[in-house]
């Protein structure tokens, strides 16, 4: 058995390093990039208008002669001369002989004169050439999340496909015998199946889409032929039950079998005491506890940051922070605990049902306060611990 820091450690020096693949835009949301992006044009690419509005030579007078209008997307090029005006609209290209443009509110029109009450500043309404980046810039930095106004941002720079880092396809082991499919009548002895749904639900909520559930009954060849078929179809397999010592639990000789690395077994904790840790080439494997409450800790606790660290964000799997608890609370264990929890602003609430098989405080959660083992009271308005969720 290994402690909670220990099997951070064991993780964070032994998971396989992330996989550099090209996509095109289309798929890279919530991707990290896996090289710097440097714009190949200018933004914008010509003087551009800000408005809709009229764009304007200076000169002496407050009436303008109108010659024409530009709209955005126009490619023609107009010349104005001193005392010449443009209709012209928003994102339009404005002339480089326009000295400024003026907002439609704050002219007035008849027939082809425009009147301007005063001038505005020199340059007024125009973006310049380049304003948001010069050709060459640094667009994206490698490491950058593409969420979608980074997409967007890097589309307008003209690219259609950039190199990330590929986010790991993910297969989800259910085993057990007593689990029914929820809309199956609930016969005597069976429970209905919740896990699949819930893995499936929290990795689609952090952006992981490529999913894969499986089922196998406690049989030890059924056992190890799925595991054996979920690792030639993903990068990482979750098993869901089978995993502690049972005379029905095969999922342990099943990966032995398989020749899958014993990274660690056992963790000192509560809940969520039998899980597993293992590597086979560049696959990784967790088998989580049968219990939902469990099950749902380990993936927040251990399987998120390293789909994380996979794909291509380095992150720290202790990332706690420090908040005030709103009342008194008692700890009496010989492991440590993640403790289903309410955090508003500051202020944190533990949770009551904290049994490894419950899901209904879990489903109002925000938070795991961790707490170390022993006997002792943490006092309201103490510090604690808490993981994000």
């Amino acid at each position: 058995m290994v402690s909670v820091q220990e099997a951070f450690s064991i993780l964070k020096n032994k998971l396989p390093e992330p996989k550099e693949v090209e996509y095109l835009l289309s798929k890279v949301r919530k991707h990290v990039l896996s090289q710097s992006l440097y714009s190949p044009i200018n933004m914008p690419p010509f003087r551009q208008s800000a408005m809709d509005g009229f764009a304007l030579n200076f000169h002496d007078s407050f009436n303008y002669e109108i010659i024409g209008e530009i709209k955005a997307g126009d490619s023609h090029q107009v010349q104005l001369l001193p005392g010449q005006a443009v209709k012209i609209f928003t994102g339009a290209a404005v002339p480089d002989s326009a000295s400024a443009v003026i907002q439609i509110e704050k002219v007035t029109v008849k027939e082809h004169i425009l009147k301007l009450e005063e001038h505005p500043k020199l340059s007024s309404n125009i973006r310049p050439i380049g304003e948001q980046n010069a050709k060459g810039d640094l667009a994206l930095e490698k490491g950058s999340v593409l969420n979608a106004a980074a997409i967007g941002f890097i589309a307008g720079l003209g690219f259609t496909k950039v190199k990330v880092y590929q986010k790991p396809a993910i297969g989800i082991l259910i085993t057990g015998n007593e689990l029914v499919k929820p809309g199956n009548p609930l016969e005597y002895g069976k429970v209905y199946e919740s896990n699949g749904i819930m893995l499936e639900s929290a990795l689609k909520e952090a952006f992981y889409d490529t999913v894969t559930l499986y089922e196998v009954n406690d049989n030890f060849e059924n056992t190890k032929n799925k595991i054996q078929q979920a690792l030639s179809e993903n990068d990482v397999v979750l098993v869901s039950g089978g995993i502690s010592v049972g005379d029905y639990d095969f999922v342990a000789q099943a990966l032995k079998e398989l020749e899958v690395e014993t990274l660690f077994y056992k963790v000192n904790q509560k809940p969520g005491k039998p899980l597993f840790a293992g590597r086979l080439k560049d696959k990784m494997v967790f088998a989580l506890p049968g219990n939902p409450g469990a099950c749902l800790t380990c993936f927040y606790v251990y399987v998120l940051p390293t789909l994380t660290i996979l794909s291509g964000k380095p992150t720290n799997f202790n990332q706690t922070d420090r908040k005030t608890i709103s009342h008194d609370f008692s700890v009496n264990n010989s492991r440590c605990q993640f403790l289903k929890a309410n955090v508003v602003g500051d202020a944190v609430t533990i949770l009551s049902h904290q049994a490894s098989s419950m899901l209904n405080s879990f489903s109002v959660a925000n938070s795991l306060v961790f707490v170390s083992d022993g006997n002792y009271e943490i006092v309201k308005g103490s510090q604690v611990d808490i993981y994000h969720i």
